[in-house]
């Protein structure tokens, strides 16, 4: 059916919402879109649901599931009862007659394996029109998953210049992903994992803000680009957890391992397994652990005749990292360069497997002239001992291991002013008060600021 076509008028008039509540209208009746209606009816919403699909539209008029979904059918049906859900394919007279729009519809997988926005074009159009015969401010809530510019690069122009009407002031625009689990669906409507509100102005945030209060009175709000990436980030973190803990029970079956009891004792660990630590974007992991450990456990694998790629490629994606790092500082186009930050993380002069010095040892391979500087190190530090520790790995270190004293300085004045680029590999107060004392271009692999200083020229590896 063609939604330019449908036009289905509501059963009953919908022209006042209930004291409490507000007019939605909910665009595309699939497994988010059927679940929200429900539940934001429940809430004393008063409820379009709109569809392209005649057939969920007439069930769901009518009070009734149209997918397989607990407890959804009981919540349509009160919907329906109490007065506060109507259906229709007209989706201009339900922009028309609400104030805030929900946007559920389909983004398949395009040709090329990225997103299909051509559901979103269309919708976009009819919406604009009934934008376009009113004259009150109107919130248009996208809730699909979308690469991070869809909002604003195609559904927000697409709105204003059908409509005439300006955004910001006649209309505001939000990303407000779902965390639905199906078969759970309404029990995380009424307790999400949490709230994000993605809008362009402060109105917009305050409307969506208000509906979601009795479900989470403290929502994130943030930018509608953000938004997006969230809800791919969250997806493909639960497919990352999901093939992890798979490869783990590959491995630990022929071990003669219980992978459960493995796992159940991995997930108890809150501090450091399920929970924000190692989870910032920032440079690559060293030391003296993680990388053996990571070759040794794909190693386990191989002799046993199991598969593990995503283990397997983990040091493969540790040094795409240090080569990314590289890169940056070559396309600085500097000739000296200061380091800031030599063993693998701050507060330690281990120097095993040390992300800086793999960084070091190649640029100094470009031709470029390389200084340092570490709290915890200095020229006289002795590192034989841990050279013989890393005589199989560590290809930085071994490198610069007859080097290292002399490109260490113990004065961080010395390193700053003969650098042409600063490169901090650590984070931390005297760091960051010499960067700005010294105002030179900086690589910063740490997140050294939070929002850089005006005066200064800051490129992060994933900022």
């Amino acid at each position: 059916m063609n939604l330019e076509r449908i036009d289905v008028s509501f059963s009953r008039s919908v022209a006042q919402p209930p004291k409490s509540g507000k007019r939605i209208s909910v665009v595309g009746l699939g497994y988010v879109g059927a679940v929200s209606t429900a539940c934001l009816s429940a809430l004393g919403h008063s409820v379009i649901g709109v569809d392209i699909d005649a057939d969920k539209v007439d069930k769901i008029g009518r009070g009734l599931s149209p997918i397989h979904e607990k407890d959804l059918g009981s919540y349509l049906f009160q919907g329906v009862s109490t007065g506060l859900v109507h259906t229709t394919t007209n989706l201009v007279a339900a922009v028309r007659e609400t104030d805030v729009t929900f946007i559920s519809v389909g983004t398949p997988t395009a040709e090329d394996g990225g997103c299909d926005d051509s559901f979103i074009r269309q919708a976009a159009r009819r919406m604009a029109r009934g934008l376009r015969q009113k004259n009150s401010f109107h919130v248009f809530a996208m809730r699909c998953s979308i690469p991070p510019g869809t909002t604003l690069g195609v559904l927000a122009p697409i709105i204003e210049r059908l409509s005439g009407k300006k955004l910001g002031q006649d209309f505001g625009i939000c990303f407000n992903p779902e965390f639905l689990r199906e078969g759970v669906a309404i029990e995380d409507f009424y307790n999400p994992p949490k709230t994000v509100i993605g809008a362009t102005d402060a109105r917009t945030a305050k409307e969506m803000a208000q509906i979601y209060a009795p479900v989470d009175s403290t929502p994130i709000v943030t930018t509608i680009e953000a938004a997006e990436m969230v809800k791919y980030v969250d997806n493909v973190w639960h497919a990352a957890k999901v093939c992890f803990a798979n490869e783990i029970g590959r491995l630990c079956k022929p071990l003669g391992v219980d992978s459960h009891e493995v796992m159940e004792i991995f997930t108890q660990d809150t501090k450091l397994n399920l929970s924000s630590y190692y989870l910032k974007p920032g440079f690559a992991y060293g030391g003296s652990c993680l990388p053996k450990e990571v070759r040794a456990v794909s190693h386990m694998a191989q002799q046993a005749g199991i598969d593990v790629p995503m283990i397997a490629n983990l040091d493969r994606s540790n040094k795409a990292q240090i080569q990314e790092a590289v890169r940056m500082v070559l396309a600085s186009g500097a000739k000296q360069v200061g380091i800031l930050g030599v063993a693998f993380k701050p507060g330690t002069d281990d120097l095993r497997e040390s992300p800086a010095l793999e960084l070091m040892a190649e640029l100094r391979e470009a031709g470029l002239e390389v200084l340092a500087h570490d709290h915890a190190i200095s020229s006289k530090t002795t590192i034989a001992g841990q050279l013989a520790y890393v005589r199989h790995a560590s290809p930085g270190l071994q490198a610069l291991a007859g080097v290292l004293p002399e490109l260490l300085r113990d004065d961080l004045a010395v390193v700053t002013q003969h650098a042409e680029v600063l490169v901090t590999c650590h984070s931390g107060t005297e760091y960051r008060e010499a960067i700005q004392k010294s105002r030179k271009p900086v690589v910063d692999l740490v997140r050294l600021f939070a929002t850089a200083p005006a005066e200064l020229v800051v490129d992060g590896i994933g900022w």
